[in-house]
Parts: C-alpha cells; sequence; structure tokens
C-alpha cells in the first residue's frame, strides 16, 4: 500500500509514518516555548473569567497569578511522574 501524497512522493505508509514520528519529537526550547505562551493565554483567560465573576481588577490578577502558578507547578510533577512510567510508551529510532 503506498501513501498519496500531493507531490507523488511513493513512500509506504510505514515510512511516512515514521517520518511523521521523526518530526514530532520537539526540542526542548520549543516544549518550554509552548508552555510559556500557554500559561500566559490561560493567565488572560483566568484573570479575564475572575474579572467578570468579582468585578475587582486587583483580585483578577491575583486570581490568575496564583492559579496559574500552582496549575504550572502541578503540570510539571505530573509530567515528571508519567516520565517515570513505561505503560504505552516505544522506541523510535
Amino acid at each position: 500500500m503506498l501513501w498519496v501524497c500531493p507531490d507523488g512522493c511513493g513512500e509506504s505508509v510505514p515510512d511516512r509514518m515514521a517520518t511523521i514520528a521523526r518530526r514530532a519529537r520537539q526540542t526542548g526550547t520549543r516544549s518550554v516555548v509552548k508552555t510559556a505562551l500557554y500559561r500566559v493565554l490561560m493567565f488572560l483567560v483566568t484573570g479575564a473569567v475572575a474579572f467578570v465573576m468579582t468585578g475587582d481588577l486587583g483580585t483578577a490578577l491575583d486570581i490568575g497569578i496564583a492559579t496559574n502558578l500552582i496549575k504550572t507547578l502541578t503540570y510539571y510533577g505530573y509530567e515528571r511522574l508519567w516520565a517515570r512510567i513505561e505503560w504505552e510508551t516505544a522506541v523510535v529510532n
């Protein structure tokens, strides 16, 4: 079975899947940047919801900062825990 791609590359499905798997790996720097940008977005969302609920900008900022700090640290611990679990992992060459 051949993988059909727009430029007619003709790779087999396993070869194409291996190519995709290699591209899916990210550098540590990319992961840190993505995480930081996501946390900024979530800070804005949390702050906006807190402002709508409380009507007080200071309280909204406090809630946004506190919740995002706690969530970031919790997620880091969660990821480190999962890094120790070998369930459903595969070695990629």
